[in-house]
């Protein structure tokens, strides 16, 4: 199948999926409804299930969407950064270090807010952000720095903050079960606020990438073969690095780590409908976003007492999936 023909068949299959993933998120949940209750709020005839509808369900589908979107963005950003199909916001550290600040705000008890961020959310992009910055300047070597060299350092990074998150829950045994939970990944938080926090940075991040996606295509030739054909070399890869950080420290910081979806999703697409980078990003964006909203879907319905994290549905789902794809890539 062409690259031409995946596009074709994969749009209006994503947007039936969407539309799906979004309804069946409204309906679904501890107080049963319907389509029709939904219909009849929709029409403004019947307002008994707007909080369960306006203020819970639909700003947490939202919320799972964007995250989703954000992270398979981030991942497809950095496959084709590194050139590695294996690369996601994990190899820079992002994702560990969001987690070390979110960790260490519960160790330390603080609870404020600002922008629709909670202090563990702006504790967790705080940190993220700063690894990745860490590990960028420990990079360079006279103005330089090479891409091994990079993910070396990020996966290093990555494991000290690991480390120091395990210190800490080690050292506050009452916070343990609240942070391992916000480890593994949940939306049972999410608000509007939240979701109009993060819709700004993803829209942002998207168009950046869109705009430069012809030049993530000239990398994919060498960074030599790059800068002949008129590539600011230097000046996009470090736009790129930033874009990726952004988007995974933003969406670990409202929902926690949650893993595979910028691994496996951008790479499933890239074998659908090819390497271009053009269309990678939007595919990958709109597929990870739906992807998630089923994931939350199932975590919060598969068992009738309680809500599982999200991480374990995505790594449920990722990890065979993956080692399929490997399989049948050869």
């Amino acid at each position: 199948m062409s690259p031409k023909t995946g596009r074709r068949i994969l749009l209006p299959a994503l947007a039936a999926l969407l539309a799906i993933g979004f309804l069946l998120s409204m309906i679904s949940g501890p107080v049963k409804t319907s389509p029709a209750a939904l219909l009849e709020f929709l029409l403004g005839h019947d307002q008994n299930f707007k909080t369960i509808f306006w203020e819970l369900r639909m700003p947490r589908a939202l919320l799972a969407f964007l995250v989703g979107s954000s992270l398979s963005l981030a991942g497809a950003i950095l496959q084709g950064y590194f050139q590695n199909p294996m690369a996601d916001p994990f190899v820079v550290g992002v994702s560990s270090g969001a987690s070390l600040g979110a960790v260490l705000c519960l160790v330390l008890g603080l609870n404020v807010s600002l922008a629709g961020f909670s202090s563990q959310s702006l504790f967790a992009f705080l940190t993220g952000y700063g690894i990745v910055l860490l590990v960028y300047a420990l990079s360079l070597k006279k103005g330089f720095f090479k891409v091994e060299t990079l993910l070396l350092t990020g996966v290093a990074a990555g494991a000290l903050a690991s480390s120091l998150t395990s210190f800490l829950l080690f050292l506050r045994a009452d916070s343990y079960e609240q942070a391992v939970f916000w480890l593994l990944g949940s939306f049972q938080l999410a608000s509007w606020k939240q979701a109009g926090a993060v819709a700004p940075y993803f829209l942002v991040c998207l168009v950046l990438s869109q705009w430069l996606a012809k030049d993530m295509n000239l990398l994919s030739l060498g960074d030599e073969t790059a800068q002949s054909l008129g590539c600011p070399v230097r000046r996009v890869r470090k736009i790129f690095l930033a874009t990726a950080t952004l988007l995974a420290a933003v969406s670990v910081s409202v929902s926690g780590v949650i893993g595979f979806v910028g691994l496996v999703v951008p790479h499933w697409i890239r074998i659908m409908i090819g390497p271009d980078h053009r269309y990678l990003f939007p595919y990958s964006a709109l597929t990870g976003g739906i992807f998630l909203v089923f994931c939350d879907l199932i975590a919060r319905t598969l068992l009738p007492a309680t809500e599982l994290p999200i991480g374990i549905i995505t790594a449920a789902v990722g990890a065979p999936f993956f080692i399929f794809l490997l399989h049948r890539r050869g």
